[in-house]
C-alpha cells in the first residue's frame, strides 16, 4: 500500500520528469537530495513507480487522455497497470476517481492502436513498420521493452576468475548465475548496491550490460595491438578492450566530453589496466586521428544514437528523441564512422555500434558505408562469436539483440574489415 509521503513525492518527482527536459534518473537524484526525510524503502518505490509509469505512459495516454495529467495517470497506471485494489487507494482519490480507475482496470487493449499495444510513441511504432516489421513484431518488441532489465556484470579477468566471482556473490546472499552468451558475464537477480562492494572496489566486476560486452568481442582485439575505442564514454568497453588485450599494446580511448572522460579515471584505477591512453577529441575530425591514421589493428565505434535498445533501463528516452532527433543523428553517426575507418591498417578491424534498434541508424548507415568504401567488407558476427565458443541465434551477418531474443539491450553491430 502506497503510503501519502511517497504519493506526493511520486507526484513531485512527475512534475520533475513528464516535461522530458532533463534524464529522469537525474530528476531523481535531485528529488531525493532535496527530500533527505525519504528513507531508502520510500526512495524505492518512488522510482519504481516513476520508471513503471515512463514504460507505460503511451497506454495511460491513450486510456485517461494525453492531457490528463501525473495525477490522473498515476491513478490509471495503479489500476490498468498494476492492477491494484483500489481500496486500497481510497485515502488518496476520491469516489469519483476511483470509479473511473474500474473501467480503467477492465479495459481490453487489443482494442487499442498498434503503438499502445506496444508501449511505444507512435513515431517509433510508425518507423518500425516503414522498415517491414509486423505487427506482432513490434508489439513483441515493444513489450519486451516494458519490463525492467536486469543487473549484468562483467568479471575483470585480470584480476579474477568468473567462477571464483560468482561463488563469492552467491555466498554474500547475492543470486548470482552466469549470462548464457558472454564468457566474462554475471546476472544479478534483483537491484542490489554494489558500489560498496569488495569485488567492486577491487575492480573485479563492473557494471555492463551483457551485449555491450558482446560489442567488445567482436573487435578480436589481442595482446600487443594498437586499438581504438573511439566514441568511449565513461569506458565500459574501454575497459573490456584492456582486459581482452591483456593490459599489453596501446588502447586509445576517445571522446569529445571531458565530464566522461573523467568518468572513466576511477574506473580505470580500479581496473589495473595501464595500457589505456583517454584522449579528448574537438570532434571526430580531430588532428589526433589523423595523426593516427592507419595505424589501429581494430576501432570500435560505439556511435551516438538514440538509445532506443536501453529502455528498459532508460524509459523516458522514447520521450525525449523524435524522428527529426534521428534523422540527425544519422548525419553524426555517418560521419564519425567515416572518420573512424580511417585508422583502421590494412587486415584491421572496424566494429560500428548502436544501442538502437532502428534501421536507419544501423544497417542503412553500415550500408551506404559500404558502398563509399569498398576497400572494407562485412564479416559473419555470428561465425567471429562462435571462435569464442558463442552460438548466438542471428539471422544473417549483423549482430541485432533485443530483450525479446536475447535478455539483453537491443543493440546492433556490424563487423568490418580493411582489405590487406
Amino acid at each position: 500500500m502506497i503510503t501519502q509521503t511517497q504519493y506526493h513525492a511520486i507526484l513531485d518527482a512527475l512534475e520533475q520528469v513528464l516535461p522530458f527536459t532533463q534524464p529522469a534518473d537525474v530528476c531523481l537524484s535531485r528529488l531525493f537530495r532535496e527530500q533527505k526525510k525519504l528513507g531508502a524503502r520510500d526512495r524505492a518505490v518512488i522510482a519504481e513507480t516513476v520508471f513503471g509509469l515512463l514504460r507505460a505512459l503511451p497506454k495511460l495516454e491513450w486510456l485517461a487522455g494525453e492531457y490528463a495529467g501525473p495525477r490522473m495517470w498515476l491513478l490509471c497506471y495503479f489500476a490498468a497497470i498494476e492492477k491494484r485494489n483500489l481500496k486500497e487507494m481510497a485515502s488518496i482519490f476520491n469516489e469519483e476517481q476511483l470509479e473511473r480507475a474500474r473501467l480503467w482496470k477492465a479495459v481490453d487493449w487489443q482494442s487499442a492502436p498498434l503503438h499502445v499495444r506496444a508501449g511505444l510513441p507512435a513515431w517509433i511504432a510508425e518507423a518500425l513498420q516503414a522498415e517491414g516489421r509486423s505487427e506482432d513484431e513490434i508489439v513483441a518488441l515493444g513489450s519486451a521493452m516494458l519490463s525492467a532489465a536486469p543487473l549484468d556484470l562483467r568479471v575483470n579477468l585480470l584480476k579474477a576468475k568468473r567462477d571464483t566471482v560468482l561463488a563469492a556473490l552467491n555466498e554474500s546472499e547475492l543470486k548470482t548465475e552466469a549470462t548464457p552468451y558472454s564468457p566474462w558475464g554475471l546476472r544479478l537477480a534483483g537491484k542490489p548496491a554494489l558500489n560498496k562492494h569488495p569485488l567492486f572496489l577491487d575492480g573485479s566486476i563492473e557494471v555492463q550490460d551483457e551485449g555491450s560486452q558482446l560489442l567488445a568481442l567482436l573487435t578480436g582485439a589481442k595482446r600487443g595491438q594498437m586499438v581504438a575505442d573511439f566514441c568511449a564514454g565513461a569506458g565500459g568497453k574501454t575497459l573490456a578492450l584492456g582486459a581482452m588485450m591483456q593490459n599489453t599494446g596501446r588502447l586509445y580511448a576517445f571522446d569529445i566530453s571531458e565530464k566522461r572522460l573523467s568518468n572513466l579515471k576511477p574506473r580505470l584505477a580500479r581496473s589495473g589496466l595501464s595500457n589505456v591512453q583517454p584522449q579528448l577529441l574537438a570532434s571526430e575530425h580531430d588532428q589526433k586521428v589523423k595523426r593516427l591514421a592507419g595505424k589501429m589493428d581494430a576501432v570500435l565505434v560505439d556511435a551516438p544514437c538514440s538509445g532506443l535498445g536501453t529502455l528498459r533501463r532508460n524509459p523516458d528516452l522514447k520521450y525525449r528523441q523524435s524522428a527529426q532527433s534521428v534523422a540527425e543523428l544519422n548525419a553524426k553517426q555517418a560521419s564519425i564512422l567515416a572518420s573512424a575507418a580511417r585508422l583502421v591498417k590494412a587486415g584491421g578491424r572496424l566494429v560500428y555500434a548502436t544501442c538502437s534498434v532502428l534501421r536507419s541508424e544501423n544497417q542503412a548507415i553500415v550500408d551506404a558505408f559500404l558502398a563509399a568504401h569498398p576497400e572494407f567488407t562485412l564479416l559473419d558476427a555470428s561465425e567471429l562469436l562462435a571462435k569464442d565458443k558463442i552460438t548466438l541465434p542471428l539471422a544473417g551477418p549483423l549482430l541485432q539483440l533485443d530483450p525479446r531474443q536475447h535478455g539483453t539491450d537491443g543493440f546492433f553491430a556490424a563487423v568490418l574489415q580493411r582489405q590487406s
